[in-house]
């Protein structure tokens, strides 16, 4: 008894899904995985170029250069952070954890931000020693190395570019990462054209200070918008006002408050929100939900709405605050389970 209770609770939470049509959860899932396809060849090409930076960096003897390779294994383990955090997002909810594993995605984003900002730090550091004490650096070989770096830095960026249906912050921050590494080579590669045509060293930590400026702004962006999203905050691009008074121009609907609006993980979005209606039967609520639900879908891609209704009574003139309650939740298949309170 208690073995067949317990399998039918997970088979209702592993059907919690979306408000989207079975066309826009089958391209949700092709996406993710094109998205694990792109980290997986992004990682190897990344990989390879971060060992070839490494000896060249040493070879040559120079900071952007190796630093450039230090942001390439940053790069590399974030990388694999963000594909391990889809693959394990993609396992479907539990007992435990309703809403799966979305989150994950998001812890590491915000990682990959944190490593970024580190990294950064340690480049400042080294740059100052560079400008007490500039050191001799192989131009020549830097050039060369820089460019193949640049190669391979363009070409993880254009596979983890995001298309007009990419939301995913994860990826983002993996293409931040990436454009941050192609930026850099291309500092790298104007440093030694000028140190082999001056013999201006210091020109090499000057290079890195100015990408760890930009690179640093990046990361924070990062940070602040994961830390959002881990606090719950309402998504930047949903205005509440605006959705209150869609919600309020619905026949039945005599008003809206008590909005809650958070965000999953990148691109889903999720609603709770008391409803204010006439005396009616809870049944007759279906109509209401199901219209709320489409306008939240198609003009805010809220797609997972918890809803409370409630009523206010009179009783010969005089206010007897009696409320019925009742919340709904939209799966994917349509059902509408009701919970009176």
């Amino acid at each position: 008894m208690l073995l067949n209770t317990r399998s039918r609770i997970i088979k209702h939470i592993h059907s919690i899904d979306y408000y989207h049509s079975s066309e826009e959860n089958a391209h949700k899932h092709t996406y993710r995985f094109h998205e694990r396809k792109k980290l997986i060849l992004a990682s190897a090409i990344t990989g390879i170029i971060f060992i070839v930076e490494v000896i060249g960096g040493i070879i040559t003897n120079s900071l952007a250069l190796l630093s450039d390779a230090g942001h390439m294994l940053t790069h590399l383990f974030a990388l694999l952070i963000s594909l391990f955090a889809i693959i394990f997002a993609s396992k479907p909810p539990t007992q435990k954890k309703t809403y799966g594993f979305y989150r994950l995605e998001i812890l590491a984003a915000l990682l990959n931000g944190i490593i970024l900002f580190l990294i950064t730090v340690w480049i400042f550091y080294e740059s100052y020693h560079r400008f007490v004490r500039p050191e001799v650096i192989s131009s020549g070989k830097m050039f060369f190395l820089a460019v193949v770096g640049l190669i391979a830095n363009v070409s993880c960026a254009y596979i983890l570019k995001s298309d007009e249906h990419g939301h995913s912050l994860n990826v983002k921050s993996a293409f931040l990462h990436m454009l941050g590494d192609t930026l850099s080579s291309v500092g790298v590669i104007i440093g030694a054209i000028i140190i082999y045509y001056t013999n201006w060293y210091i020109v090499d930590p000057v290079i890195s200070i100015m990408l760890c400026i930009l690179i640093l702004i990046w990361s924070y962006k990062l940070i602040m918008e994961s830390v959002d999203i881990l606090l719950e905050a309402t998504p930047k691009e949903i205005s509440v006002n605006e959705v209150i008074s869609h919600l309020e121009q619905i026949s039945g609907v005599e008003g809206a408050h008590d909005i809650h609006i958070w965000t999953i993980t990148s691109g889903m979005y999720a609603m709770s929100v008391h409803i204010d209606t006439k005396d009616m039967l809870i049944s007759k609520t279906t109509v209401i939900s199901k219209e709320i639900n489409r306008i939240l879908a198609e003009k805010f891609r809220i797609g997972h709405t918890v809803i409370q209704y409630g009523c206010e009574c009179y009783n010969s003139g005089v206010e007897v605050n009696e409320h019925e309650h009742n919340e709904e939740h939209t799966y994917e298949q349509g059902h509408t389970h009701i919970h009176n309170k």
